[in-house]
């Protein structure tokens, strides 16, 4: 969040039940706001933040007036089915005030792809544009990529950091 140059609205996508991202927003001043598709972990999101607005929406059919100077998408719209990621992701750019940051993460592949894994004993659906992808959007929807990182080597997760221009 340091890229960011002032405080404002900030939304963490697929925000989940550990406020981890709400609590760094709220630290720094922003007004929190979070989205999750599950009526669960938005239950103990509330119950941890009763301040903070959480939206109970699909991100693919969710939209928003507000522009906001912060968003991040944590390990949450690479589970996005593939046929609706660059619309996710344009949505996502749009929402974002001038030089704004978003902070998302990806797979960290060449080309557009989805499968799933095993993870805590059910099947995990991922889907990722591939880089090259990811990079054009950005750059189509007015945002320079400020950091690009496989930060979890040999596995494929990416992570981005981006900004709105100005």
């Amino acid at each position: 969040m340091q890229l960011s140059k002032e405080t404002g609205k900030a939304i963490d996508i697929g925000c989940g039940s550990s406020g981890r991202i709400i609590d760094l927003m709220l630290e720094h001043g922003f007004e929190a706001e979070g989205l999750d598709f599950s009526i669960e972990m938005l239950k103990h999101a509330k119950k941890r933040h009763p301040e903070v607005v959480f939206h109970h929406a699909d991100i693919c059919e969710w939209s928003s007036s507000n522009k906001y100077e912060f968003i991040s998408a944590w390990d949450s719209i690479w589970h996005v089915p593939l046929k609706h990621q660059e619309t996710v992701l344009r949505k996502l750019c749009d929402a974002l005030a001038k030089d704004g940051i978003i902070i998302f993460t990806s797979g960290a592949v060449d080309e557009p792809g989805d499968g799933s894994n095993p993870f805590l004993g059910q099947e995990l659906y991922h889907a990722a544009l591939g880089i090259p992808a990811i990079l054009n959007l950005l750059s189509d929807c007015g945002c320079i990529c400020r950091h690009l990182e496989n930060d979890d080597w040999p596995n494929l997760h990416l992570y981005v950091i981006a900004q709105k221009s100005a």
